[in-house]
C-alpha cells in the first residue's frame, strides 16, 4: 500500500515528532512505500487567498489552482492511504493542518459532481494530547474532532477511518516516561502492521 503521510507540528522537541519518527520506522520495516510531508519544514500557507475563496464559493473552476495545492491534490492521488499526525491545540488541530483542508479539499477535486479524487483504501488519524481521556472534556474533545475529521473532512473518500489518540502526554503528566515508551512502540505497529 502507497501511503502519503502528512505531519503537522511547528517543534522537533516534542512527543508528536517521536510519534512520526517511529511510525516512518515501523512503515520502513513493513517495506511500506510512503511520502512524507511537513508541513511546518514546507513552509504551507495555510491561509485562503481571495482567488481561492471565490473559487469556491462559487464553484468555479475557471479560477486556477494554486501549484502548491495541485502537488498536494496530485500526490493524494497516486497512494492508497493518508495519515495524519498531529497535535491537539487548544482542542483542534493545529491552524495549519486545518488550512490544509481548506485549501486542498477543493471543488471539482474533493467535492462536486466531478470531484476527480480517488477514494481511498484508508485514512489513519496519530493523534497527540496533554489531557487523560478518561476526562469526560478530553472526550468529548476527541469526538467532536471525529466528527469534524471523519464526516466533513474524510465523509466517503476513504474505505476505512481510523483515529488513534495517545493520550495523557503534557510534560508535567506523572507517568509521562512510561507514556512515553509505551506510545511510541504503539506508534511503531501501527506503522509496521499498517
Amino acid at each position: 500500500m502507497k501511503v502519503l503521510v502528512i505531519y503537522c507540528h511547528p517543534s522537533n522537541n516534542s512527543f508528536t515528532y517521536e510519534v512520526k519518527n517511529e511510525f516512518i520506522r515501523g512503515l520502513h520495516d513493513g517495506n511500506h512505500e510512503y511520502t512524507l510531508l511537513d508541513l511546518y519544514a514546507l513552509d504551507f500557507k495555510e491561509t485562503f487567498s481571495e482567488s481561492e475563496y471565490l473559487r469556491e464559493a462559487f464553484h468555479n473552476e475557471k479560477i486556477d489552482i494554486l501549484d502548491d495545492v495541485k502537488k498536494f491534490q496530485q500526490l493524494i492521488n497516486q497512494n492508497d492511504a493518508l495519515v495524519f499526525i498531529y497535535p491537539i491545540f487548544w482542542g483542534e488541530a493545529p491552524s495549519k493542518l486545518v488550512g490544509w483542508f481548506q485549501r486542498v479539499w477543493t471543488y471539482g477535486f474533493a467535492y462536486g459532481n466531478n470531484a476527480s479524487m480517488k477514494q481511498l483504501d484508508k485514512v489513519l488519524m496519530l493523534v497527540t494530547m496533554g489531557g487523560d481521556l478518561n476526562e469526560p472534556i478530553r472526550q468529548a474533545e476527541v469526538e467532536a474532532m471525529k466528527v469534524i475529521m471523519f464526516e466533513n473532512r474524510i465523509g466517503n473518500r476513504s474505505k476505512e477511518k481510523e483515529m488513534v489518540v495517545f493520550d495523557r502526554m503534557s510534560r508535567d503528566y506523572v507517568n509521562r516516561s512510561n507514556n512515553f515508551n509505551n506510545n511510541l512502540k504503539r506508534a511503531y505497529c501501527l506503522g509496521k502492521n499498517f
